[in-house]
């Protein structure tokens, strides 16, 4: 009987051993359990916080491309508008030149209408550089060597005169010119004889036509601006002439200009 209790106890002891055994491994089992959870959770945590930093990093990065867009739209804009502006000037600068250019044309037809009776080695009507000229030769003016002008160039002039009155938007140049042979008598030189042939015509425009002066300009040339060869004897009579020179107010055309360089 003893020895049973003995054998007894002895099991009891064993399974309570065994049990304790299995308990201590699913303990330790547990905490490692629990520690790679925790791992994983603080990796999920730092994970989900440097996705969100890279999601801020991202939506500031939108932000600023956008903000980028927006001022590059509105400089698009601005160009647009100012090419606008200037395709806008450009036109109506274009127009007032046309508009210009017909003036003069229009203008130079009436002075060769209104000079239709003399010849063309008497005168000549043309444009030039946006101008008109009228070209009127010594033999028509002037005697030799003279700044009076003779009747048939006050007739001449007088046509000149009453267009230029009907045309009160023109500038008018008076510019004497002569040829390379010295003057001998009354004036000191060519240049002397070249401006007062020209003054000599502005008298005679303002005084006894009515041409308004503060219009007109008169210079002298002198032989530098020959339009023929001074060694022949015809190239030496064209080159002794006056020139009536007709240009167009150009005031609101400048004021354009004007405007659009200062933009």
């Amino acid at each position: 009987m003893k020895s049973k209790q003995i054998i007894v106890a002895s099991l009891g002891m064993v399974l309570i051993t065994f049990g304790s055994c299995v308990s201590n491994k699913k303990f330790k089992a547990s905490q490692s359990s629990v520690a790679a959870l925790r791992k994983q959770n603080t990796e999920l945590r730092e994970d989900l916080k440097s996705t969100r930093d890279r999601l801020q990093l991202m939506e500031e990065a939108n932000a600023s491309a956008a903000n980028q867009l927006d001022v590059k739209d509105q400089l698009l804009n601005k160009n647009e508008e100012d090419l606008q502006a200037q395709r806008a000037r450009l036109q109506q600068l274009q127009e007032m030149i046309d508009r210009q250019q017909a003036q003069t044309e229009a203008l130079r037809k009436k002075m060769a209408e209104a000079l239709g009776n003399f010849t063309s080695d008497q005168l000549s009507v043309f444009t030039k550089n946006g101008k008109v000229y009228v070209s009127l030769s010594e033999k028509l003016l002037f005697a030799s060597g003279s700044a009076d002008v003779n009747s048939e160039g006050k007739e001449a002039l007088q046509q000149v005169a009453q267009a230029l009155n009907e045309n009160r938007d023109i500038n008018v140049n008076i510019e004497g010119h002569t040829d390379t042979v010295p003057i001998r008598i009354k004036f000191p030189d060519n240049w002397a004889l070249s401006v007062a042939r020209s003054t000599a015509i502005v008298r005679l425009l303002t005084n006894d036509y009515k041409v308004d002066p503060h219009r007109i300009t008169a210079s002298g040339r002198s032989q530098f601006e020959p339009v023929a060869d001074n060694t022949t004897a015809d190239g030496r009579a064209r080159n002794r002439r006056t020139e009536i020179i007709l240009a167009p107010k150009l005031d609101a055309l400048m004021e354009l200009i004007e405007g659009a360089q200062s933009n």
